[in-house]
């Protein structure tokens, strides 16, 4: 593969490129917000085959197969029920590696070619009649003690990785390598979304378990606070730095003490209506910002994205399977109450991620420059 492949095809600005790219290729990775299950460094376990590693875990590349009328059970994704269609995962492999040629020109594409040549010294393309070839490389690989999942953290050169938990997470596989004595850092991020979303499915009953966890009385405005805030020292006590937020929008906003009070009462017992959910979602975000001042947690914010947009699909395998479609989204009048409220204080510390590119030099570069 070319080393410039990503680099701008103007000579001259290339000359540049590479030589940025010469001062940082070989510094550490540092990911705020890294999609990685800590159950593989706290097992440091084999992962199975090609298949589990690279396809079944991947929404953003089973969702180009599906949008071309590939099966998710042809790939052995799970189901809602947490049940999974009887599938050899190498028959999956070679249905994922006939439709390789969709990937071409995507972020996807990019990425895999760059872990089959640079991680796995495959020097062949990928398709159907290469498939096995790749499949019995990748596995056969994958079952060495240099591809065990903290071998690959350390030759990755990864300072640091944090995931996401719900609120509800015990947080035990953080702790399992927290105690282990491996001098990898992977640290947890506090993602309260399922009891900060009235419209969640399973909103009800994360929020009762929230108060059984906590033993707050959380269908108390205060006490759905004060559980809030224990969770969040938990979490910090297992080496969380920042919280996240997927929210729809950005928004938030600044209700009086009895204003939330009120809307607090009508999202528990189950009369919100769509747009007092999303007041509710927007308030509590100004409440998380006025937790982080207090116990130092960088707030992440990923609005903009309107999730499990195929019903269907949703009701059959659950989130997170690919169809998550970016919207429009606005951040100076959104993001505009929480600011006047906390946004001078020097302590707020605010990531905003979007999915919208028109924003970037519009509102999100002026915001950050104020």
């Amino acid at each position: 593969m070319h080393p410039d492949r990503l680099l701008p095809a103007d000579p001259g600005t290339r000359v540049i490129a590479r030589r940025l790219y010469a001062q940082v290729a070989t510094l550490p990775i540092i990911s705020p917000h890294g999609h990685t299950d800590p159950a593989w460094f706290a097992t440091n376990a084999p992962f199975a085959n090609a298949t589990e590693l690279l396809v079944v875990p991947d929404h953003y590349v089973f969702r180009m197969l599906y949008s071309q009328g590939i099966d998710l059970d042809a790939l052995g994704i799970r189901r809602a029920d947490g049940t999974r269609a009887a599938v050899d995962p190498r028959v999956a492999w070679r249905v994922f590696a006939e439709h390789y040629t969709l990937l071409r020109g995507t972020p996807s594409a990019l990425w895999l070619n760059h872990v089959f040549h640079d991680v796995f010294d495959l020097r062949i393309r990928l398709d159907g009649g290469t498939a096995d070839h790749y499949y019995d490389h990748i596995t056969a690989a994958l079952q060495t003690p240099g591809f065990l999942p903290r071998a690959l953290f350390e030759r990755f050169n990864i300072e640091v990785i944090a995931t996401t938990e719900s609120p509800l997470d015990p947080l035990h596989h953080h702790a399992a390598i927290a105690a282990s004595g491996w001098q990898g850092r992977v640290v947890t991020a506090y993602r309260p979304d399922p009891v900060v979303d009235p419209e969640h499915e399973q909103f009800v009953g994360a929020l009762q378990q929230f108060g059984a966890l906590t033993g707050e009385d959380v269908l108390t405005w205060d006490g759905y606070l004060r559980a809030h805030r224990q969770r969040r020292a938990f979490f910090a006590a297992h080496g969380a730095t920042s919280t996240d937020h997927g929210h729809p929008s950005a928004a938030t906003a600044d209700l009086s003490l009895a204003e939330a009070q009120r809307l607090f009462d009508t999202v528990v017992r189950g009369a919100a209506t769509p747009e007092q959910a999303e007041l509710f979602r927007a308030q509590v975000l100004t409440e998380m910002a006025a937790m982080s001042l207090d116990d130092g947690l960088v707030m992440q914010l990923h609005p903009g994205c309107f999730r499990n947009h195929n019903r269907a699909l949703f009701e059959r395998y659950g989130r997170d399977k690919g169809a998550d479609i970016p919207m429009r989204t606005d951040y100076v009048h959104a993001l505009k109450p929480l600011l006047d409220r906390y946004g001078n204080d020097p302590r707020l510390r605010l990531i905003v991620f979007t999915l919208d590119e028109t924003s970037y030099s519009r509102e999100l570069a002026p915001l950050a420059g104020h």
